[in-house]
């Protein structure tokens, strides 16, 4: 019997996961320090009140395993657009528009060389978002980060906060059977998934090719491929914000299109049905070549693990479909319809003429 690729077998326990995030409940004692009002409770995540009828959105994100990519193909110059991209396109789900961006990188050693690549990704980043960068930390602790290569191993991560008007926060409340579900295209796998991918597509952790191989049906060296930047959303996304009313947003990141699950509990009794995906090639050959070392990756964990090619999504009227593609494609990213609100709870996927339950 062919071995199962998951998320969980590759290192990444879902449900554990879910359990242990129950736990930041234990933060709802600080909300009584909101100055200013209320924290405004979101399917992703609160914005809080601040002066004069606005909101603040604050996150924190990472760039998890894709640091040992980096090292692998000991390519430094492009992580940082990553850091930035996971907080920014956090940020924008609630129609905030991001204001700055801080990083937290913890180092092996703060090589100056290294910490240089480091920013240039960060700056390139930044000025996509148009976020100012005025603070950051890099803190030697060799003690605890190894990574591939001697002296550089690091960590990432990102913090952004954004700005919202109170009138003009994007609730995911409204949001019903018949609404579509436009999607923004990815650049590719991003930063999520990549413990999965890694463990099945590199000799160094168990997988099948060396980092510098350009497989079928890649056209370039598989680390490339993988270590491709996250895609900023937040030109295009703010864009179209301005020309339709969107009803929710959603970062297609961990846990994929499970994340829609949560955007239907701030709508009851509505699930979501998806049935347009182009994923680019590295996703079929992360599939192909987990069958060809003996084991499986069945689609329904690919749609609970990797974007498939859409980034991000915005639910709409399906009034607003052609001003809401016409408005993304303008902006800079390509975007189609992919699926829509139904009645039924759950999500579902139609993919290869097989319909898949995600759960």
């Amino acid at each position: 019997m062919p071995r199962r690729y998951t998320y969980a077998s590759s290192g990444v326990n879902r449900e554990l996961r879910a359990k242990a995030k129950r736990n930041l409940r234990l933060l709802f004692k600080t909300y009584n320090f909101s100055r200013y009002g209320k924290l405004i409770r979101l399917p992703y995540g609160n914005v809080f009140p601040f002066r004069g009828g606005c909101c603040l959105d604050l996150v924190i994100e990472g760039v998890g395993t894709k640091v040992l990519v980096a090292q692998l193909a000991d390519k430094y110059d492009t992580i940082g657009v990553d850091g930035v991209a996971m907080a920014v396109n956090d940020v924008i789900r609630s129609g905030a528009k991001p204001l700055a961006v801080a990083d937290n990188i913890h180092a092996q050693v703060s090589d100056p060389v290294l910490v240089r690549e480091w920013m240039k990704g960060v700056v390139q980043g930044a000025v996509e978002a148009e976020c100012v960068v005025p603070s950051g930390e890099i803190g030697d602790v060799a003690e605890l980060i190894y990574g591939l290569v001697e002296g550089k191993g690091f960590d990432m991560v990102f913090a952004a906060i954004g700005e919202v008007s109170t009138d003009k926060i994007i609730a995911g409340r409204d949001i019903k059977p018949g609404d579509i579900v436009v999607g923004l295209r990815s650049s590719g796998v991003h930063s999520n998934g990549i413990t999965l991918a890694r463990k099945v597509l590199f000799k160094h952790w168990g997988g099948k090719y060396d980092p510098f191989e350009v497989p079928e049906p890649l056209e370039r060296e598989v680390v490339y491929e993988v270590l491709e930047p996250t895609k900023i959303y937040v030109k295009p996304f703010l864009s179209v914000a301005d020309d339709v009313k969107v009803k929710g947003a959603v970062h297609i990141t961990g846990d994929a299109y499970l994340k829609f699950e949560r955007l239907a509990l701030f709508s009851k009794g509505i699930g979501f049905e998806f049935n347009n995906f182009k994923p680019q090639p590295i996703f079929e050959l992360i599939q192909k070549t987990a069958l060809e070392l003996g084991g499986r990756i069945s689609d329904e964990e690919m749609f609970k693990t990797f974007n498939m090619g859409w980034g991000f999504a915005i639910i709409i009227d399906k009034s607003d479909r052609d001003s809401a593609i016409d408005s993304l494609e303008r902006a800079g990213v390509h975007a189609e319809e992919i699926g829509c609100v139904k009645s039924f709870k759950g999500v579902k996927v139609i993919y290869k003429g097989k319909k898949i339950i995600l759960k």
